[in-house]
């Protein structure tokens, strides 16, 4: 929906890439996280029915190299719209980041992040909701 108001607004084409989707959680999708018992972002959870992070992790390189290649192409800017598991699995696997930025990291909703760089490895800025008014947090790095 987001990327449909992009659209919309700025006249821009869209382009639907569904390796930027959320990770399946098969079984467990809906599913409240006070209800589950276990914690469904641990490092060796595989939700029955869904998504190991092993192919999560393979699916959003995939998108990742999709998206750095167009944005090459590009005659201008290139939005990303996406969510936060994999905005958080591109951070920690593709930019070029301190040691320990990401740890504990929750992608805030409507955040943004600007790249730069003829790889796209350098964050601008990174998670900022400061756009959401005071207290939101988030930007420069």
């Amino acid at each position: 929906m987001t990327a449909e108001v992009l659209r919309d607004t700025l006249g821009v084409p869209l382009v639907l890439d569904p390796g930027l989707r959320e990770r399946d959680y098969g079984d467990v999708r809906g599913v409240a996280y006070a209800d589950l018992g276990i914690d469904i972002f641990a490092p060796d959870y595989a939700p029955p029915g869904g998504e190991t992070w092993e192919a999560f992790h393979a699916r959003v390189d995939g998108a990742w190299a999709g998206v750095t290649g167009a944005a090459g192409r590009a005659a201008g800017e290139l939005v990303v719209v996406t969510h936060g598991l994999v905005c958080h699995a591109i951070a920690t696997r593709h930019l070029d980041l301190p040691a320990g930025t990401t740890a504990g990291m929750r992608w805030g909703n409507t955040s943004l992040t600007v790249l730069e760089g003829p790889a796209y490895r350098t964050p601008r800025l990174l998670d900022c909701t400061a756009h959401l008014g005071e207290g939101a947090g988030g930007g420069p790095v």
